[in-house]
C-alpha cells in the first residue's frame, strides 16, 4: 500500500484535537485530510488510555 506518510508530530497533534479539545474524530479527519480509521489507529497508539471514549 502506498499511502501518504505523516510525521509522528502530526499524528500526535491530530490525536490531541480529539482527546484534549473534544473534537469529533470525523471532524478532525475531514479537516486534516486523513481517514477516520487512521485517526482511530493513531488514538490507540498515541492517545492517553484514560481518555478513551
Amino acid at each position: 500500500m502506498s499511502g501518504k506518510r505523516y510525521t509522528e508530530e502530526f499524528k500526535i497533534e491530530a490525536v490531541k484535537q480529539v482527546t484534549e479539545r473534544n473534537y469529533k474524530i470525523s471532524e478532525v479527519a475531514d479537516r486534516l485530510g486523513v481517514t477516520a480509521k487512521s485517526l482511530h489507529d493513531w488514538i490507540k497508539k498515541y492517545g492517553d488510555s484514560s481518555s478513551q471514549h
